[in-house]
């Protein structure tokens, strides 16, 4: 297979599996606003919660502490003092395209999410008591989403630089159980419904999944512009 063949095969993918997330989004998000996933929403949220006390998590007390540890790994101050480091990192090391891609990735994801969540208006769940403090509308979840983008985009960045199978699968493996655990843990903590998090989750590798597209294709451009001043063709 030539490398052109691999770029065309590539965006294929992207393209189908951008469809088919942006398929699955809308469905879901229908039928939240049709109120079809309540009944499930409020099962999950109290099969979480301690029958004789609802302000409780079920399983011991640090569970519960352990998981108002996590939901930080979505909260906006973590995730911009990840990608700020990280974008520093790559300028130092003079991989300004990298940087502008994950800066311009992450930080257009709350945007994203700020747009969705005030489309949708959602109210936050009711059915249990809320174990952190919490303002604006819930659907879809934002520290699904925002999580999602930067973690699989760092993740993604990795896997490119990195060498050998077992690493790349250790950052796609990291970046996943990050965006998972940060996910969850707003399910834990009753701030979020299930299928809040599931739309976040959806919503965040699909955009991250078309601005790793959008830069690959920006790459490809770029890489035969300058090919052709080589030649002298074009």
């Amino acid at each position: 297979m030539t490398r052109l063949e691999r770029h065309e095969l590539s965006w294929l993918l992207i393209a189908l599996a951008g469809s088919i997330l942006l398929f699955a989004f809308l469905k879901l998000a229908s039928e939240v606003m049709e109120g079809e996933t309540l009944a499930f929403d409020t099962k999950m949220l109290r099969a979480l919660r301690n029958p004789a006390d609802p302000a409780r998590l079920i399983g011991p007390p640090w569970v519960q502490d352990a998981l108002l540890d996590l939901t930080s790994l979505g909260s906006p101050v973590i995730l911009s003092l990840v990608v700020l480091a990280v974008v520093g990192f790559l300028l130092l090391q003079t991989r300004y395209r990298t940087a502008f891609f994950v800066f311009i990735t992450s930080t257009s994801a709350w945007f994203v999410n700020y747009a969705l969540k005030n489309s949708f208006e959602r109210t936050r769940p009711s059915a249990v008591p809320h174990l952190r403090d919490v303002a604006s509308p819930s659907f879809p979840s934002g520290h699904a989403l925002t999580s999602a983008v930067v973690y699989l985009t760092l993740g993604a960045v990795l896997m490119h630089v990195s060498k050998g199978r077992v690493t790349k699968i250790y950052c796609l493996t990291a970046a996943m159980m990050l965006t998972l655990l940060a996910g969850i843990s707003r399910v834990c903590l009753g701030v979020h419904y299930p299928t809040d998090v599931i739309a976040g989750w959806i919503v965040g590798l699909l955009w991250a999944s078309l601005c790793w597209g959008a830069a690959q294709m920006l790459e490809r451009r770029t890489g035969m512009k300058a090919e052709q001043r080589k030649t002298g063709t074009g």
